[in-house]
Parts: structure tokens; sequence; C-alpha cells
């Protein structure tokens, strides 16, 4: 295929934007997908993806559109928009030679797609601003407009209008692709040579892990022996093609297309985001700029019956083949027994692992309070890196705590802008530079210490905003930390799943909030039982949950008062063992509803 008539470019979007909408009516005018064939977010292929509206994987496309008498090959790669998947989106860019910024007209910029923006201007990436939503009755097009031209210092006329859901302007967007977009660089660096790029993976329980690639170098055929740059495992490709949007095998694939090469392997851990596929006879460095995404956020997740720990770990493993981004390893707990310390990008990344755990596998879980990670300075100038609230030390032994902060940008309304300082006061925040954004906006450069952030920041900063506010962040530097752990005990006995590390001026609110939850949510027992709150030294909270009762005399007509009193001694003997003996079984759906804010 000529270089010319190829053209790679990926949609950089908020969440919501009408991103997979977009690509929906791109399928169509294209003829991609018959008509019959044709159903909404046709490239998001989870259905967690299509429950919540957004896009989790990276989903490719090839497209072939005729324009001016010639025919040109369009490469769609659609990205994550949330800030969770920044790094899949950072390498899926460098698999492309432009992008469609997408802004919803009822909205305007939001601070997601800053980040994002960024990261394609770096790459030197030809940039399409297109507005979506045209057709809503809310949109504002001339007040976006003016936000994307100072933006992007380009003239109005260069931004698209579109409208996804009735498909206007989505014509005139695909010329403006082939017209704007530049054709993949020519490159010759010799004969029997590759260097693809993996932008994604997937795994087929039949074929193994199946990577999609852009080839930069060479060409890739079925039978090519061949090898990964970074992991440096062998394999053979056993199929290589194109995305319509299925699979559709080809003879090989040459520089400037994208496709999919299925390897046959079995091992989780090998392939991985931004590596390199290259001749093993020949072999090639890396494509530059990889590196491993680390996990911000660490929660251990238990099988609720012991007897489920190995279906657990091949669980994990074959969720490890699809998704190279988070990790695990086995720990156990005294009341837990044995489990998995898992490591992820972020909350909504751990919130779509356990809920792939529990649909895919039908696994019944207990996963502990979120945490990150700590590093300590003992008295005895030891220095540990903590994972997990559980293995936090006591406040005795520790001579300092570091902690990583984040670097926020938040963009939102001007009347709203007092609400979110206290906010950010109450997250224990450092308020830097605000400035005017466009109609009506402005956008604060904020720092904050990341267990804040994880302290349902997100959802509080829409809830004051009235949905308007958004946000985007990196990771930062590691700081001094006036940090604590709070264990919540029942029935005299630490539970480890609800032990978190708190900030010490928050120590009693905490503790109070907790375990008021935890006592309304704990199913009431046959003994009376204690839950308390322990942080500082001290029990801070305490609440008393009364047993059920049950009226042992109500059979007995009659008769001398000592026989009841006789039977009521022996009842009260009965609830005295089981309190020094029982164990309260704490069901699974409390683990859960103490883990979400807001239940």
């Amino acid at each position: 295929m000529d270089l010319k008539h190829i053209r790679n470019f990926s949609i950089i979007a908020h969440i919501d934007h009408g991103k997979s909408t977009l690509a929906d009516r791109m399928l169509e005018i294209t003829r991609t997908i018959e008509t019959r064939k044709m159903r909404d977010q046709v490239l998001d292929s989870m259905d967690l993806e299509r429950e919540r509206g957004i896009t989790i994987k990276m989903q490719p496309v090839r497209m072939e559109h005729v324009w001016g008498g010639e025919k040109y090959i369009l490469n769609l790669i659609d990205t994550p928009g949330h800030i969770d998947f920044s790094y899949e989106v950072s390498r899926a860019l460098k698999a492309v030679e432009g992008s469609i910024l997408l802004i919803d007209s009822t909205q305007g910029v939001q601070a997601q797609t800053l980040t994002t923006l960024a990261m394609a201007r770096e790459g030197g990436l030809k940039i399409i601003p297109v507005l979506s939503k045209i057709d809503s009755p809310l949109s504002m097009i001339t007040e976006v407009k003016e936000e994307v031209v100072k933006l992007l210092n380009c003239s109005p006329e260069e931004i698209l209008l579109v409208s996804g859901r009735t498909g206007e302007g989505v014509e005139n967007l695909l010329k403006e692709v082939i017209a704007r977009i530049p054709e993949p660089k020519e490159t010759y660096i010799g004969e029997n040579v590759l260097r693809a790029l993996v932008f994604d993976f997937k795994y087929s329980n039949h074929r193994g892990v199946i990577v999609f690639v852009r080839v930069l170098d060479g060409r890739v055929a079925k039978g090519d022996i061949l090898l990964f740059a970074v992991s440096g495992e062998k394999f053979t490709a056993l199929e290589v093609g194109t995305f319509s949007p299925e699979e559709t095998p080809k003879d090989y694939l040459e520089r400037g297309e994208t496709g999919y090469i299925v390897t046959g392997i079995k091992k989780p851990g090998i392939a991985s985001v931004g590596d390199t596929v290259t001749m093993f006879k020949n072999p090639l460095p890396a494509f530059p700029g990889y590196m491993q995404p680390l996990p911000v956020v660490w929660a251990s997740v238990f099988p609720e019956d012991a007897d489920d720990f190995t279906e657990l770990k091949l669980a994990l493993g074959k969720l490890k083949l699809s998704d190279s981004a988070f990790s695990y390893e086995e720990e156990a707990s005294g009341s837990l027994g044995k489990g998995f310390r898992c490591g992820f990008l972020g909350m909504l990344h751990l919130e779509i692992i356990t809920e792939r755990l529990k649909r895919e596998f039908d696994l019944k879980l207990v996963i502990t309070t979120p945490s990150i990670t700590y590093e300590v300075l003992m008295k005895n100038k030891k220095r540990e890196k903590i994972y997990s609230p559980y293995f936090f030390p006591n406040d005795g032994d520790i001579e300092t705590v570091f902690e990583p902060w984040v670097k926020l940008k938040i963009i939102a309304p001007v009347e709203y802008i007092g609400n979110i300082m206290q906010l950010l006061f109450d997250h224990e925040a450092e308020v830097g530079e605000m400035e005017n954004f466009g109609d009506n906006r402005g956008t604060l450069s904020v720092k904050m210490p990341l267990r804040e952030l994880m302290r349902n920041f997100f959802d509080e900063l829409k809830s004051i905003s009235s949905g308007y506010g958004s946000i985007s962040y990196e990771i930062g530097e590691m700081r001094e930390a006036n940090v604590t752990r709070l264990d919540l005990l029942v029935a005299d006995e630490i539970v480890p799943a609800f032990s978190k590390v708190i900030s010490k001026r928050r120590a009693e609110e905490e503790a109070e909030a907790m375990v008021e939850k935890l006592a309304g949510l704990l199913p009431r027992q046959m003994f009376t039982l204690k839950i308390q709150g322990r942080a500082l030294g001290r029990i801070i909270s305490s609440r008393t949950l009364s047993g059920m009762k049950k009226d042992v005399t109500q059979h007995m007509y009659g008769g001398d008062i000592t026989r009841k009193m006789k039977l009521r001694e022996k009842q009260k003997k009965g609830k005295k063992k089981m309190k020094e003996r029982g164990r309260v079984n704490i069901p699974q759906d409390v683990f859960l509803k103490m883990m979400r804010s807001g239940d």
C-alpha cells in the first residue's frame, strides 16, 4: 500500500464528550460495518464499558474511504478518556500522525483533555479541533470556539462542527482528516527488518496474547519468527491482520499500517503496552520512551471462601494477560486468610478489575480499603515502604512518614471557585495560581497529598461544581506526612480489611464516621458486641450492637418463678460463651459498602 493513501489518527476527548458515538458514525459513512450489524458503542467491546458509557480498552479500526477519486485507508485508534489510563493514551499517540481534539459544545474544554492534548503536541501530532453535540439545545458553539482558539492559537475557521447523534458534519470531518493529517513518514533502514510498536493487546484462550501494533519500519508476515524487544520473549506470528472492526487476516502488514499479530503466548507479564516487536534474527532496539506503568493505589483482595484461593490466583493471572498495568503478589492475613496485594493505576482501575473478577470469574471477594505507598523512617533509623495500612507501624515506633503528593489542574466555572477553595482546604491542598480560561471559567493549579485525592475528592468536586468541574493530575514528589493508622475492632478483634491510614487531625471524625457506618451495615448477631475505632494509641469511638433476643420461657405456663429464672440464667451463660468463643461473620457486601463512599 502506498504511504500517501494511509492516515493514522486518534480521537482525544474527555469522558462523555461523544467519542464512541462519533466513531460509530465514521464506521457507518465509510461502510466499514453493514447497517444491519450496527449498534451503539461498536468500539467498546466490554459489557462494563457499555453500562458506564466510558472507554476502558482501546479498540482500533481500519476504514476505507474514497475521496477525490482515490481510495484512502484511515486507521483510527480510539483512546480511553479517564486520567487513570493516561499511559495507554500516550503510547497510542505514538502510533498516529494526527489527532481529532473532540470537545463537547455543551461543556467546553475539560482538564483531562488538556493533559492528553499536551502529550499529542509534545509528539508533534497534527491537531484537528472539532466541536461535538452541535444538535443539542444546550450547545454553546460561539463561547466554546473562543476557548479552543485561545487554547490552540488557531483561527475559528479551522474548527469543525459535528453531531455524532445525527451524523451532521462527519463526512466533512473524514475529508479534513485526509487533507490535514500527514501521511506516515518514509523511512528505510534495510531489508528484512521490523519495528512495530505495541499500543494495546488482548488475550484469547485459544490463540494466546494478540498484540495490536503500528508497523513503524519493515513488514511482518504470518510465520515470521519475532521478538519482544523489552521482555526478550521469542515467538512465531501465527496470524497477522487488520481490524474492520473485527479481526480480518491478511498476508502481511507493512510500514505505516495498523493491525494485530497473534503470538500464541499464554504466559502473563510478557506483552506490555509500549514494547516493540522486531525480527528475532535481525533485532532492532525498542522504540524510545517505553516505561512500566507504576501502580498508584494498593488494595488487598481475598476470596470470601478460602477454598477459592487457587481460582482467584488463576483469575488474576488471566486478567494480567489482558491488562499489564495492574500487578499482584501473594499475602496472608490472620483473620482473612490467604489473598493478594494488588497495585492499580487509580480508583477507577481498581473498580474495573474487581468488577471483572466478580463478573467474568464469578468470585466472591473481600477487598480491603484502598491505600497508597508510604515511606516510613523508624526510630531505629530503618526506612521501610508500607503498601498496606494493616502493616503501618504504631506511632511510638515512627520517626517520620513520607507520602506522595500530586499536581492537579482544576477547570471550573468562576461562580464555583469559592466552594472549590473550601473543598481544597478540607483536603489539605496548597493552591497556586488561578488563571482565566475562556468563557467565565477559571483554571486552578493545586498540590495535595495523594491520600486526600483518593478520599472521595473526584465525587465531591463534581457535586459542588454541579458536574462542571474537571480535573487532571500527575504524581509529584514525596513529602513529610502527619498521619496515623486507624483500626476498626469488631468484638475486640481487629478487622484488617477496614484498617486505613488517615490524617491525625481528622482521626476522631473519621473513626466516628466509620464506626457509625459499620454499625449500620453489620447484621445483628446472637450476642451483644462492640464496634470500636482505635487510633493514636487509644479507642476514640465506640458503638454497641445489642444481640438478638429470644424469650426462652414462652412455652411455660404458670409454675414456680425459679424455673423461669433458671432458664434465663442458662441463656445468659450461653450468650457469654458465644461472646468469648464466637467470631463475627462479616458478609461480603459489607466490605464492599465500606470501601465505597456514600453507601
